[in-house]
């Protein structure tokens, strides 16, 4: 697995170091970590399933929820059994090709959630702004075709990399990555030879993604709140804005643990590594804990569902 520091290779597989200057405590790790991803499972798949039952919220926004649930459960799964397998087990080992499909899920359903945070923000838009219009424009269909191109966009847009890095990039100075899952810049770094245009490409799909869907967003917030100013009493606004507070929650849940591991790597030189890597993992695992938390605390049919749950399990016992 080691070779010279000026020698190239050729991998077959990559060795994953988890938290690296962490190893020690990777057994003790293992129980947040552990803990917070059977939050999540339980979490989204609560969503699917009282959305599922109960009709009233068969709806566009409750829609959009179940696919960031079904997004959430992608992106947590997509690391922690690995990370879980490192802490338990030491299996740093992972296939070249299963590096591969894991950076494309990570990266991949990241931007597909930011897609549907997007649509969320484009059915609020419609809901408030021209409310009248509502029904027959966030149409079951329309709901299903703003998911997909959503999923399309973001197969179309890191679709590339894996493939770049599969025929571009075949050297490698070692086969360690410092990382607990198989990250794009993770790999780039790793590799022998020029790597421009992955590097051109890799900052121009973070730019696409993430600036621009955050104007988008904020656009239509600003031209929802002009609205909402416009309303005769604060009464009517409030509760207009009530509407928004769940999408908005979510949102900043989304892009702020992004944001802050974002701007860590990029300018934070003197952070000790495995804050790095706990914070890119953390971006990961937040959103899927607290979006269910969220909804579920703004939602008083999702709140009364649940109930109904809990006392129907209390009666079989």
């Amino acid at each position: 697995m080691f070779v010279p520091n000026n020698a190239c290779m050729v991998p077959t597989s990559f060795w994953l170091t988890g938290i690296p200057g962490l190893e020690s405590l990777h057994i003790w790790l293992s129980i947040p970590f552990s803990s917070m991803y059977l939050v999540a499972v339980v979490g989204n798949v609560t969503i699917l399933a009282v959305v599922k039952v109960e009709r009233s919220l068969h709806q566009p926004m409750y829609f959009f929820l179940c696919m960031l649930a079904v997004i959430d459960l992608v992106l947590s799964t997509s690391t922690m059994p690995k990370l879980l397998g490192i802490f338990w087990f030491s299996d740093h080992n992972i296939g070249l090709n299963a590096c591969l499909a894991q950076m494309f899920f990570i990266h991949c359903f990241a931007t597909v959630e930011s897609g549907i945070f997007l649509a969320m923000a484009f059915d609020r838009y419609v809901a408030i702004c021209d409310p009248l219009r509502h029904t027959s424009v966030l149409t079951h269909t329309m709901v299903g075709r703003l998911g997909l191109a959503a999923l399309l966009r973001g197969v179309l847009y890191i679709g590339p990399l894996p493939l770049m890095i599969r025929l571009r990039l075949s050297l490698y100075r070692t086969q360690i990555i410092a990382h607990s899952y198989c990250e794009h810049m993770a790999m780039v770094t790793l590799a022998c030879g020029d790597t421009t245009v992955n590097d051109l490409y890799g900052m121009g799909i973070g730019f696409l993604v993430l600036i621009l869907d955050s104007l988008a967003i904020t656009a239509s917030y600003v031209m929802i709140f002009r609205a909402v100013m416009r309303l005769a009493s604060p009464e009517a606004r409030l509760k207009t804005l009530g509407t928004c507070s769940s999408h908005i929650c979510a949102i900043l849940v989304f892009y702020i643990p992004i944001a802050v591991s974002s701007l860590t790597h990029r300018f934070g030189h003197h952070v000790p590594s495995h804050i790095h890597i706990l914070l890119a993992n953390f971006y990961l695992l937040i959103p899927p804990i607290l979006n269910p938390v969220v909804y579920a605390v703004r939602t008083k049919q999702i709140q009364e569902r649940l109930l109904h749950f809990l006392k129907a399990a209390a009666q079989l016992k």
